[in-house]
Order: C-alpha cells, then sequence, then structure tokens
C-alpha cells in the first residue's frame, strides 16, 4: 500500500464524542452506504480508516507523534526522560510535574482523552467488521478477502486492547457494535489479556505474510510479523498483567496457555524464545548503523517491524516530539520551530558506558549545531550548549533554566519538513528487531539461560563491550540506551519491578509500595457513564 492509500478523507473518519466512547458521529452526511460502493472504497471506509488514526496531530490522538496520550503517558511517568519547569514555560497546571512524581488523578482530562482515543478505534473495528460481513454478504467480495479483511481489523483491535490492557488493567471489552452502553461489564486483566492473545492468534494465519515497514501494498498495515511482535510482548509481560490484583503483594498469576505452530506453551518464557525465533525467520536484521531506523525516508530499514508512515506531502500525521524538545535557538537555526521542553533524565544520560554510539544518536548533549554542523548560537549571542547534568524537575530560577537537559535528536532532522519541523518524512517507529533479540535474551535470563549472543548483538552495534555474564539488571538498563524515546520505557519498568522505585527528583509515594500506580485510574468520565464500572485498586477514593 503506497503512502497516498493511507491518506483518508475526514468524510470517512467516524468520531467518538468526549462523552461517551460508544457515540459515533459522522463527520459529514455521507452515509456508510455512499461511501463503500467497491473493494477499493471498503478498504477505505474499514482498514484505511483505522490505520489514519495510528499517527495524529492532535493532543491525546495516536499512538506516537502527538503530546498529551499514550506516548507521554508511558515516557514522562519513567526514569527515561521528563519536562521541566523552566520559569513560565511547562508547568501546565502542573501536569508533567504529575506524570514523572505519579500523582495523576482519575479526573485528568488527558487520560480520559485517551482513553476515548483507544475506544475510538475499537468502536470504529467494530463497524468495519460488520461492514466487511455486509460485504461478503452481497458478493462485492469473496469468502477469501472477506476473511483476510476479517483477521487484520480484528488484530488492529486486538492492538488497541493491548495498550488498554497494558494502561487500565480491567476494562470493558467492546466486541461488537450493538453494545448497550448501560449494560457494558468490567473484564478482570487475566481476562482481556487472554481475549488480546485469542484475537491476535485466530487472526494470525489470514494476515499477510509480508513486512509491514517498507513501500507497497502493506505498508503501514497489521501482517503476520506485526501479529507475532504483539504475541511475543504478551508472553513477556504475562506475569503482570495475569495478576487480577496487583496490589496484593501476592504476585498471583492466572493460568497462561499459548497454542502456535502446532504446541502449547504454558510457560511464557518459553512462548517468548519462540516466537522471537519466528520472528527471526523473517529476515529482520540489526542495521548495521542505528541511525538508519529513524533517518528521512526510513522505510529502506531492514530492522523496523511496524511504523506510523510520514508524508509531509499527503498525510496530516505529525510527530511533534522533536519540535518539543529543541531549545527555540536551535530550532530555528535548523529551519524550524521548538518549545524547549523535554529532556533526558540524569539516569538515561548517566547509564550509557565510554564509547557508545547511541548517546550521540539519540541525545543532543553539549554544543547544538545546525544541519551543516555549525555552532549554534543564542539570542545574546551565546554558544547554546545544553546541559544534560544539571537537569532538575523545576528549573526555575536556574542559571541553566533553558539550556539545561539533554535534549531528543533520535530522528535525523529532514531539512525539507514543513509546520515548524512537525511534518517530516520519517516514519515514527513502534517496534524493532532490536527489540526480538531483548526480549529473547530476557526470557532466556528468566530461564536461568544464556542470553548473551542476543544483548551482545545490540551492544556490539553500539560500539560497546560485549558482556561475559548477562543479568536482568543488565537487559533493563539496555533496554533503556537501545529504545530512548520509543514510547517502551514505563512497560519495562513494570515488567522488572522498578516503576515504584524512586529516581532522580522522584521519591517513591507512601502508598505506592503495593504497586497501585503501576495501572492508571479509570477515568472518572468513564465511571459517571456506566455504573457497572469500578475504579482501580488504590485510586477508590478520588
Amino acid at each position: 500500500m503506497m503512502r497516498k492509500a493511507i491518506c483518508i478523507p475526514a468524510a470517512l473518519l467516524l468520531l467518538v464524542s468526549c462523552n461517551s466512547f460508544l457515540e459515533e458521529h459522522p463527520r459529514d452526511q455521507k452515509t456508510e452506504g455512499e461511501v463503500v460502493t467497491d473493494a477499493k472504497n471498503l478498504y477505505l471506509a474499514t482498514l484505511g480508516n483505522l490505520y489514519s488514526l495510528f499517527g495524529g496531530a492532535e493532543d491525546s490522538q495516536g499512538i506516537q507523534g502527538t503530546y498529551r496520550g499514550l506516548y507521554d503517558f508511558n515516557t514522562f511517568t519513567t526514569d527515561e526522560a521528563l519536562i521541566p519547569t523552566r520559569g513560565g514555560d511547562w508547568y501546565d497546571g502542573g501536569f508533567w510535574q504529575r506524570l514523572y512524581l505519579h500523582t495523576w488523578e482519575a479526573g485528568d482530562s488527558y487520560l480520559n482523552a485517551t482513553w476515548n482515543y483507544l475506544y475510538k478505534v475499537i468502536v470504529m473495528a467494530n463497524r468495519s467488521l460488520q461492514t466487511v460481513a455486509e460485504a461478503g454478504k452481497s458478493g462485492m467480495i469473496g469468502s477469501e478477502e472477506e476473511a483476510s479483511l476479517t483477521a487484520e481489523i480484528r488484530a488492529v483491535r486486538a492492538y488497541f486492547y493491548y495498550y488498554l490492557l497494558d494502561m487500565f488493567g480491567r476494562v470493558p471489552i467492546v466486541d461488537r457494535l450493538d453494545a448497550n452502553m448501560n449494560s457494558l461489564t468490567q473484564s478482570s486483566r487475566s481476562e482481556v489479556f487472554n481475549f488480546v492473545r485469542n484475537e491476535l492468534l485466530e487472526s494470525l494465519p489470514s494476515l499477510s505474510p509480508q513486512k509491514s515497514n517498507v513501500r507497497g501494498e502493506y505498508y503501514g498495515r497489521m501482517t503476520r510479523p506485526v501479529a507475532l511482535f504483539l504475541l511475543a510482548k504478551l508472553s513477556l509481560n504475562a506475569s503482570v498483567w495475569l495478576d487480577d490484583d496487583w496490589t496484593d503483594g501476592k504476585g498471583a498469576m492466572a493460568p497462561f496457555s499459548l497454542t502456535v505452530f502446532g504446541e502449547t506453551f504454558t510457560d511464557p518464557m518459553d512462548a517468548v524464545i519462540t516466537l522471537c525465533k519466528e520472528l527471526s525467520s523473517y529476515q529482520y536484521v540489526l542495521e548495521e548503523n542505528y541511525q538508519t531506523n529513524f533517518d528521512v525516508y526510513n522505510e529502506g530499514s531492514r530492522e523496523n517491524i511496524l511504523t506510523i508512515p510520514m508524508d509531509k506531502q499527503t498525510l496530516r500525521t505529525q510527530n511533534q516530539n522533536i519540535f518539543r524538545s529543541r531549545h527555540y535557538d536551535h530550532a530555528a537555526a535548523v529551519g524550524g520551530c521548538g518549545e524547549n521542553g523535554s529532556s533526558a533524565t540524569l539516569e538515561a544520560i548517566r547509564s550509557y558506558p565510554e564509547g557508545d554510539l547511541r548517546l550521540n544518536i539519540n541525545y543532543w548533549t553539549g554544543a547544538a549545531t545546525d544541519l551543516s554542523g555549525a555552532q549554534v548560537y543564542l539570542s545574546t549571542g551565546e554558544p547554546l550548549v545544553y546541559q544534560p547534568l544539571s537537569v532538575a524537575l523545576d528549573l526555575t530560577g536556574s542559571p541553566d533554566e533553558k539550556i539545561a537537559g539533554a535534549r531528543m535528536k533520535k530522528y535525523v532532522p529532514d531539512p525539507n519538513a514543513a509546520k515548524d519541523g512537525k511534518l517530516m518524512d520519517n516514519d515514527i517507529v513502534i517496534f524493532r528487531y532490536a527489540d526480538v533479540l531483548l526480549m529473547a535474551a530476557e526470557a532466556k535470563v528468566r530461564k536461568g539461560m544464556d542470553g548473551r549472543a542476543e544483548i551482545n548483538a545490540v551492544r556490539t552495534r553500539a560500539g560497546i563491550a560485549p558482556l561475559e555474564n548477562v543479568t536482568l539488571d543488565d537487559i533493563l538498563a539496555e533496554r533503556l540506551r537501545e529504545f530512548a524515546w520509543e514510547g517502551l520505557r514505563r512497560q519495562d519498568l513494570i515488567r522488572f519491578g522498578a516503576f515504584t522505585r524512586p529516581y532522580s527528583f522522584r521519591p517513591a509515594l507512601p502508598d505506592e509500595e503495593n504497586g497501585f500506580t503501576t495501572v492508571f485510574p479509570i477515568p472518572s468520565n468513564a465511571l459517571t457513564l456506566n455504573p457497572n464500572l469500578t475504579q482501580n485498586y488504590g485510586y477508590e477514593d478520588e
């Protein structure tokens, strides 16, 4: 599928209202029957409609690339990054400090917007399934095409439940279009886990085996390797996501079972190892140069597994993350704008061993330069030099108020970027093969096996010495360096039991020991709309 095939007219987008994730309101007066007139329009009105929402341009919309949504809740709550208050900048009612300090609230409007976004896509998937079924009955498409479209829509829906499972734990499963809001009940976390697992497994045979990250018919789509990757992630996090009361200190895990490739696994780490081995057969490789995965026109990467396609000519999808991070004068020097915000934590910067090539690729840590490599100067005439170790949660009044903190550098600047640098041709990376290797290493170490080959492949590419012995701490630290700015850190910290530990500027909350903040509260609006829902453990008194 070429880039233009993903550019969906606004007329096809059915949005969920801010009051209910089950109320749909077409953006114009065209009915679905008027839009779906042939197989091509069927794709646009179903899967194309869903894929258009993988990215976004507005707050809380999209998997990555926008503010105050999935990416921010999974990044700025961790030891990887923060957005410091810089005098009159970036306080925003305390929102960014609450994320970092784990003091978010059920009434937070952006948490509610993120919940609504996830369910919006799920409800749209349910409508798409109905539309495809009707097209099959009418003879518009054959049974094989119907099975293929149905499998892909179900896999996309499972992908969005994957985020609900991770972030909120106990959520309603809405798997049909005629679901009644007043009758929806809240499923346990293990039930949601098993729903996601089953949807992916049942979809797997009918999904295309093609790679998703290269231009062509399946560009940016949910193909079989993407579904296998998600199954590996499910299995890797099973001990967390199959625990129906994560605050009781027992770590009780509902039974795990996964049947794939004719074999049934009851040990999730065995499943991870097998799934990662299968993914290796799809000829993904570590790119020789780490930066290749984040280049302008990075569709050629042999490492990226799932990306959000970007095209400043045909798509409105934005990547606002670099725009948000760069100092104003630095952004102006490279032809864009900046908001002088997000920065690396002390833990992130100090985690890099000497000689690690990723440090300079992931971060601006000293002198800022323009596209030609020339020094950038502040409006005062002084050289702009970032101060990574001067970062703090509140920099107000600090001599380094505007220059403290290492800044995001990971995506190669597109010299022709538009909209202040937010519209670029670097596809946004969601999943990479490096994660497959580190998942396999982790699963092996958890089973008492040797994970050196996988982790050392990643380290060797980064220019640092291989490890003679591999511990879980080694793997967690390696993931911090390898996946900086990729939105994976919160999930990793929770799986390693490290999310509620104190880190720089963030003391652990006195009542956080039971791990209640490892999930977010069910948004207050959702509780008000549906009296069948109850608040997550630890947030009941809000």
